[in-house]
């Protein structure tokens, strides 16, 4: 588990302080998993129950990635050298034509030199095929750098201790979401791996691209699109390397939404850095974060998956982006998560397209109309089992428009300015039951948990500044402390030192307020429990 910052300064019975700008030791217990499968073809996913949401369940209702092997045998490999506008080869199973080098057969084939044109594979389609790229340069001006169009399962390594490059062309004859328009494209399953280097532009549209699925395991890549940075159709999965994208589009994209246990991305390791026009993360389907570090800047969402989220290890840091974490179904058990949003810090909403033939009764069918739930109820559902999450939002900072649980963990909420919006938003039922829950914001809309949760947790309507200092006292001992990060009128906490129906002061720079937990002192909206109904 990575190592959580820590928040807060204690009293001897109090749970973890809350310091500005960081998350403290949390970790609750995990959901007991469960997967589902589809019957049929038609589905956009398979997909599991809400409050079963987990890494492992969500993989398990996921295609396994196909990642190849990136090692490679250099005394039976073909050498292409590439010079300016044609290319001489050292073996069989290349042809050249041009400023077209193709290779026909599987193997291994380091590529080195500089071309001024196009390399195809076009091999039988159960052939593996190894393209080592070692101080490689290709620029095309008509089309794809590489194209990968027939084969079983093509790899890229990245030669150790060399630098390459591919650059397509400025415009393609095709430009829809399925037409070949990247720099590296692939229509077979394709690996990216090694410890060498690869700088990608991708003039036209996207920058690399595969009709199947993509698996990154190694290597530093650098990608620049017009478009999507890194797209693969049926899944993209990166388990290590280092990976900067600079995308007019989204960054990273899976978009099959027609097959079962497809459309999904996957990181368990590696650094990534993520600077984005529309998604930083945009998957058909599901997200899963396991591991590595992953930073974000996005002109739209930093996170959406039309299905599920689920973060279980790793580092997220969402430094920009207009709504931050976005799906129907989210799910936080692990890892340190930092969201700042323009609007929504966390927004439960439904998926934009309908399924109906998973047959098993856990199984979660996608609604109608993202961002979208209104004052209705919609079935979808935000859980914190363990984790940090640190939300600073314009809009509602954490927002269900289904139902949401804490039952471990940290959530720690510097919500909006303005009355219009809330720290906590949540139109279904709203419980925690363990960890700790900050959320300090405006109190025009103002909510709390369910008066009926099993933890604690009081609301005092209170104004401070930013850097204003907060404490939560049981009589003269210290619940909680924390900093302000903005101006706010309204405070919701709770941890394991509050217990319902006791009274706690809430003091702020010199002034107190009394309040009797698992009672709320009333806001603009509101569900069950401590919220006035509906």
């Amino acid at each position: 588990m990575t190592p959580k910052r820590l928040l807060a300064s204690l009293s001897s019975l109090a749970v973890g302080a809350l310091l500005v700008g960081c998350g403290a030791t949390g970790v609750g217990s995990t959901a007991a998993a469960g997967t589902t499968s589809a019957t049929t073809t038609t589905t956009t996913a398979t997909t599991v129950d809400g409050a079963a949401l987990t890494v492992d369940a969500t993989r398990a209702a996921n295609a396994t990635p196909d990642a190849a092997d990136v090692t490679w045998d250099a005394s039976s490999a073909t050498t292409i050298t590439l010079s300016g506008s044609t290319a001489t080869v050292d073996g069989e199973g290349v042809t050249i034509d041009g400023n077209t080098v193709t290779i026909t057969a599987g193997g291994t084939y380091v590529l080195t030199g500089s071309l001024d044109g196009q390399m195809v594979v076009n091999s039988a389609s159960d052939d593996e095929v190894k393209l080592v790229l070692s101080d490689a340069e290709i620029t095309s001006d008509t089309g794809r750098a590489i194209t990968i169009a027939d084969a079983g399962e093509a790899v890229v390594v990245l030669a150790d201790g060399t630098s390459s490059t591919l650059t397509d062309a400025a415009s393609y004859a095709g430009t829809s979401d399925e037409a070949p328009t990247a720099a590296l494209y692939s229509k077979a399953d394709l690996t990216i791996g090694g410890d060498g280097s690869l700088t990608v532009t991708g003039r036209s549209l996207d920058g690399i691209a595969t009709a199947d699925g993509l698996a990154i395991v190694g290597g530093s890549i650098q990608v620049t699109a017009a478009d999507d940075g890194i797209r693969g159709k049926d899944h993209l999965a990166i388990t290590g390397g280092a990976v900067t994208v600079e995308a007019g589009g989204d960054a990273l994209k899976s978009t099959n939404d027609t097959e079962v246990e497809s459309g999904f991305i996957d990181i368990s390791g590696g650094t990534l850095a993520l600077t984005s026009g529309s998604d930083g993360f945009d998957a058909a389907t599901d997200v899963i974060i396991s591991g590595g570090t992953v930073t974000v800047e996005a002109g739209d969402d930093g996170i959406h998956a039309e299905l599920s989220l689920v973060i279980g290890d790793g580092e997220v840091t969402l430094a920009r982006s207009y709504e931050g974490l976005e799906a129907q179904y989210i799910a936080i058990t692990g890892g340190t998560i930092d969201v700042t949003a323009e609007d929504d810090g966390l927004n439960v909403s439904a998926a934009d397209t309908t399924t109906s033939t998973d047959t098993a009764s856990t199984d979660r069918q996608m609604g109608g109309g993202p961002g979208g739930g209104g004052m209705g109820v919609i079935d979808g559902s935000a859980l914190v089992s363990g984790g940090t999450l640190t939300i600073d939002a314009g809009g509602d900072g954490f927002d269900s428009n289904g139902d949401a649980e804490i039952t471990g963990g940290t959530v720690i909420v510097h919500g909006p300015l303005n009355d219009g919006n809330g720290a906590l938003d949540v139109n279904g039922t709203f419980t925690i039951s363990g960890g700790t829950l900050l959320a300090v914001g405006s109190s025009g809309m103002a909510e709390t948990p369910d008066a009926e949760s099993a933890q604690g947790w009081v609301q005092a309507t209170v104004s401070g500044s930013a850097g204003s200092t907060v404490q939560i006292l049981s009589g003269s001992e210290m619940v909680g402390e924390f900093t302000a990060e903005k101006d706010f009128s309204n405070v919701v906490y709770s941890g394991e030192g509050i217990s319902s129906g006791q009274e706690y002061t809430v003091a702020v720079d010199g002034q107190s307020v009394v309040v009797t937990a698992g009672t709320s002192t009333g806001s603009g909206m509101g569900g069950g429990g401590g919220r006035p109904n509906r």
